[in-house]
């Protein structure tokens, strides 16, 4: 909402903005649910940072980086391949793979985001190792910047995992000794750039 001279008038400007027009002072009020102001996140309340959680994902996926409130881990991944490569995304309520290149090959595409509290590089793990012909993963820091990524064959990565019999599936860990086998494709600086102009 913009107010002019202490009148209100329907045109937004953006948010956090002053500006003088026609020698009036423009006010913007900042046009979202939950206001937190300049204030660190240290002084919000547990309140606010979770209803400030919640207004970025819903903007994540008003701007079609995020398909669902969950987690934005896995989606982000899907997007950043696809808008790198420009592959195609599946429907969500596919399961074998989650984008196709412009040859038609099914593309699995995985995430990991690394934490001090989880340094984990372990995916989740692969319900059929059929479904798809190639890997597509990522590494992404606590800051979701990319890390690292590859791309990698499906007969590759049936080599590589290793059975779980708890969640009947198979597990693979993104080591860094992947990206130096010659069938691997480093595309970590691909994703960066794609990253940095998003």
């Amino acid at each position: 909402m913009v107010r002019v001279g202490g009148r209100s008038a329907g045109v937004r400007l953006g948010t956090g903005h002053a500006a003088q027009a026609a020698g009036f002072a423009i006010e913007i009020a900042l046009p979202v649910r939950h206001k937190t102001g300049m204030k660190p996140l240290s002084d919000l309340s547990v309140s606010e940072i979770l209803a400030l959680h919640s207004d970025t994902l819903i903007a994540l996926r008003d701007r079609g980086v995020v398909r669902s409130g969950n987690n934005p881990t896995g989606d982000l991944a899907e997007y950043l391949f696809c808008k790198t490569f420009g592959w195609k995304q599946a429907k969500r309520s596919v399961k074998a793979y989650d984008a196709k290149d412009s040859e038609n090959r099914r593309i699995q595409i995985k995430a990991r985001r690394l934490t001090p509290e989880s340094t984990s590089r372990q995916l989740s793990g692969f319900r059929s190792l059929s479904g798809f012909e190639i890997l597509a993963a990522v590494l992404l820091d606590e800051q979701y910047q990319v890390q690292r990524g590859l791309l990698l064959p499906a007969d590759v990565v049936r080599q590589k995992v290793k059975p779980d019999g708890h969640t009947n599936s198979h597990i693979l860990r993104l080591t860094d000794a992947l990206w130096d086998l010659p069938e691997a494709k480093d595309v970590t600086s691909e994703l960066q750039a794609t990253l940095g102009k998003l």
